[in-house]
């Protein structure tokens, strides 16, 4: 679905029909440690632009809403982990690096780590 920012992220649900007003990001609802989402959170969101580099199913990710200086400067953190080794994955953009060593074509992304 498009957010608020005019992105495509699968996580945003909105419905406007028939006198509904509902806007939320199901990411950041999951996290009971992030403060709560507002709309304009969606305009430095990365998580559009990782969920368009990186289609694996073992892609996890957790978003959490940190908030600046005087409630100023919000921004959304991700954590990235795979499900199927069990590891933090520092780029979720490029990926899990052990699942890229599981397939030939993707190890040269990571042979400079």
């Amino acid at each position: 679905m498009r957010t608020p920012a005019g992105k495509e992220c699968h996580f945003y649900y909105e419905n406007f029909h028939r006198g509904r007003s509902t806007q939320e990001c199901r990411l950041i609802q999951r996290n009971p440690n992030s403060p709560s989402w507002q709309p304009n959170d969606c305009s430095k969101c990365p998580v559009p632009e990782i969920l368009l580099a990186n289609s694996s199913p073992d892609l996890v990710l957790q978003a959490t809403v940190r908030k600046g200086f005087l409630g100023f400067n919000r921004r959304v953190e991700v954590d990235a982990s795979c499900s199927r080794h069990l590891i933090a994955v520092k780029n979720p953009q490029v990926g899990c690096p052990k699942c890229a060593q599981e397939r030939p074509g993707l190890k040269a992304l990571f042979d400079d780590d």
